[in-house]
């Protein structure tokens, strides 16, 4: 007689023991890390029993795993008293670190990559600021002086370029979106949580746009990082998503539909998104004509419908045409030169040099604006 397979479910995580609440509650976010879960958390516990001075708790926020992930985080919660799991049915860091920050009571809540790329010994001077009330928001910094950083060319130049990006785009203030090692106050992620809409890499940036638009304090610390070799980030959806996030959250910007605690660069901010979506709609048309007629419909189409945002008419006033001019020129120009030096160059070269020539056109408004108004506070308001 033929049986059926018996399927055991995943074990439910024990209640925990009565215990001091923590200060601290780190989130991991995990999806399929079977291979560095355990060593990774064993690992971050020691640092934490051994160097921190207050009750913590570590949470393993497993995103959909497929492997053995939430039988290893069960495992490891059942054995440290100091260690929790949760897990949800569907991906996306931004929507794990969500659920993990929502149900946590502590003061301070926030997360780390599950590589520990970042160096611990910056975790305390990370949550320090909060625990004083300093700051707000704590952000570890690859990019800032002081770091130490080991990683591939290729992972640094898209590094400095999405930040680069922000700073032309958004205005933002702060050196590094993307490094893995932020924490937060948890009376300010109550306020911050329900603004974003990311539930993926993006969720960061939003998350650090909006506080600091709202005025926020965004303390940063210089870290030591090491690149993981075997990193699951696949950067060109990755960065396609993030100039996406991008369009939209300068837009609600814009449109002043997200809090601000500071003036808002009403113009500069469509321009850029104009800018975003110029690329995003090249990127449609381009398989079905020719690069300088796509080039020009899909600059003229975002220019028209950025019009609007700005308070001007729907079709772009004589003020506004050489502006437009300009920006055709260099753009057309720029795959012009592209095609003489590369005649076999394909569609993500065409889209980089699209980028840089809006970023051309970009950064010497940047860099005036911050001529005349001097050097700005990396701490979103002013210091205490």
């Amino acid at each position: 007689m033929n049986r059926l397979p018996v399927i055991l479910p995943v074990p439910a995580p024990p209640p925990p023991a009565h215990r001091a609440e923590p200060v601290l509650d780190l989130a991991v976010p995990v999806f399929n890390e079977e291979a560095d879960l355990e060593p990774s958390v064993r690992r971050l516990h020691a640092h934490l029993r051994e160097t921190f001075p207050y009750p913590f708790r570590i949470t393993v926020a497993d995103n959909a795993s497929t492997d053995a992930t939430p039988l290893i985080a069960a495992r490891l919660a059942a054995e440290l008293p100091e260690v929790e799991w949760i897990r949800l049915a569907e991906k996306g860091r931004g929507r794990a670190l969500r659920a993990a920050w929502s149900a946590s009571s502590a003061p301070v809540v926030g997360y780390l990559d599950v590589d520990l790329s970042t160096g611990l010994t910056a975790l305390l001077p990370l949550v320090a600021p909060l625990l004083s009330g300093h700051s707000d928001l704590a952000i570890g910094t690859r990019l800032a002086p002081g770091a130490r950083v080991v990683r591939g060319p290729k992972r640094e130049a898209v590094s400095r370029c999405y930040n680069v990006l922000l700073r032309c785009t958004l205005s933002v203030g702060f050196s590094d979106a993307q490094c893995g090692f932020k924490a937060v106050r948890r009376d300010a992620a109550a306020r911050l949580l329900p603004l974003v809409r990311d539930t993926g890499w993006f969720f960061d940036t939003e998350l650090l746009v909006i506080a600091e638009r709202a005025g926020l304090r965004i303390h940063e610390v210089p870290v030591d990082w090491v690149d993981d070799p075997d990193s699951r980030v696949d950067l060109l959806p990755t960065a396609l998503a993030d100039l996406r996030g991008i369009a939209r959250v300068g837009l609600a910007l814009a449109r002043g539909a997200l809090p601000s605690g500071r003036p808002s660069r009403s113009h500069a901010v469509p321009v850029t998104v104009m800018a975003l979506a110029h690329l995003l709609l090249y990127a449609a048309l381009r398989p079905a004509a020719a690069a300088q007629a796509v080039n020009a419909l899909s600059l003229m189409a975002c220019w028209v419908l950025a019009q609007p945002v700005l308070g001007r008419p729907p079709l772009p006033a004589p003020p506004a045409l050489p502006a437009l001019a300009a920006r055709l020129a260099v753009t057309a120009g720029s795959l012009a030169l592209l095609r003489h030096a590369a005649p076999g160059a394909g569609l993500r070269a065409e889209l980089a040099v699209l980028a840089a020539a809006h970023l051309s056109l970009a950064l010497p408004v940047a860099v005036a604006r911050s001529a005349r108004g001097g050097r700005r506070c990396r701490t979103g308001s002013a210091a205490s």
